[in-house]
């Protein structure tokens, strides 16, 4: 079933994977990127914005909206890994600086939607499993993640006609696990959890984003009755 579509984080992973899938149903995609999401065909409404500039959002948002009537999904999918590290080596400000792309910008375009008549039937914000699971090296993620899925939480008793969900897409085949299963650049070693990543990389437990994305999209209906606000891992399902 066709609709409409808001998309953050659209002009590559899952993101641009999500696109792609809603293109080819027919939906219209809104994409908010700060590259765009060029080479694609169909209804698709794209805007540049840096979601971590606090200033950029809603100018952004009123943009690429402007007209738009309702939307049937939002999928609030932009967001950023930060180091794999112990958490004593990493610098608060390095923390905070995913925290502004993981969760404030998201705080902010749900504000955005509160404060207009643009109805929304249900924001999807993409989690991680690693939000319930505090494996060594992963604290900056981990940490702004679990801040998401509580933000997601808390935000459901503001959005009485919308079903907000915090969804873990499991492993996918990004950009992001690229840098995870380089040996060169993360040691498997100090950090045991990237060895089943490194194990699962190019096999079917880790598909690429096309097809992480058309499994949620197919999934979504039968989350329906799932309370807003819950955490859901696809890996459950």
């Amino acid at each position: 079933m066709a609709g409409s579509v808001l998309i953050t984080g659209n002009s590559s992973g899952l993101g641009r994977g999500f696109t792609e899938v809603c293109l080819d149903r027919g939906w219209s995609v809104y994409g908010v990127s700060r590259r765009g999401c060029s080479g694609l065909t169909g209804a698709l409404h794209d805007v540049r914005c840096d979601l971590a500039d606090a200033d950029t959002v809603a100018p952004a948002l009123e943009q690429l909206l402007a007209g738009v009537e309702r939307l049937d999904l939002a999928i609030l999918n932009a967001g950023a890994l930060g180091p794999i590290r112990d958490l004593a080596e990493i610098p608060v400000a390095t923390v905070e600086e995913a925290m502004r792309i993981n969760v404030w910008a998201n705080k902010r375009i749900l504000d955005w939607f509160l404060a207009r008549p643009l109805p929304v039937t249900r924001i999807v914000l993409i989690s991680s499993g690693a939000a319930l699971k505090g494996h060594r090296g992963w604290g900056t993620y981990a940490l702004s993640k679990a801040t998401l899925n509580m933000l997601t939480q808390l935000y459901a008793h503001e959005f009485p006609d919308t079903q907000l969900l915090a969804l873990a897409p499991g492993l996918v085949d990004t950009g992001m696990q690229s840098v995870l299963c380089d040996p060169a650049q993360t040691d498997a070693g100090r950090f045991p959890s990237l060895q089943r990543l490194r194990a699962a990389h190019g096999t079917e437990a880790m598909p690429d984003p096309v097809a992480a994305a058309a499994r949620i999209i197919d999934l979504l209906p039968t989350l329906a009755d799932r309370p807003s606000g819950s955490f859901v891992d696809v890996r459950d399902l």
